[in-house]
């Protein structure tokens, strides 16, 4: 897959997050910082059911576009949960984790490609 459908899919499960009322919605792309994946999509919710909702929608939009995660980690407590697909990793963290794991500042070095800081 090229790079701009990696950004694109990225865009989508963050379009996905927004509709659900998400917050401080960023893109990372963290190409050449890890190997891990292309890009980040960090989000947060104020609640459990709030995050699993974010979580289904955006599950719900990238099969829509025939692009299903590897895995999903998390879904059940609602508190982190990390939608695995490959080149882009989906991170829906409830308002405290988000605070306590601070990937936004562990990942500082990568570019923004979106940063929408809306609070609840």
């Amino acid at each position: 897959m090229a790079e701009e459908n990696y950004k694109r899919m990225a865009e989508l499960a963050a379009e996905a997050a927004d509709d659900k009322k998400a917050f401080d919605i960023e893109i990372l792309n963290v190409k050449g910082l890890t190997i891990i994946a292309d890009y980040f999509v960090l989000c947060s919710g104020n609640t459990d059911k709030q995050v699993q909702a974010i979580a289904r929608a955006v599950e719900e939009k990238l099969d829509e576009e025939g692009i299903y995660p590897k895995q999903i980690a998390g879904k059940d407590n609602g508190r982190w949960i990390l939608m695995d697909y490959a080149d882009i990793i989906v991170h829906v963290f409830h308002k405290r984790e988000r605070e306590y794991y601070e990937l936004d500042r562990l990942w500082a070095d990568a570019q923004k490609i979106l940063k929408k800081e809306e609070t609840s």
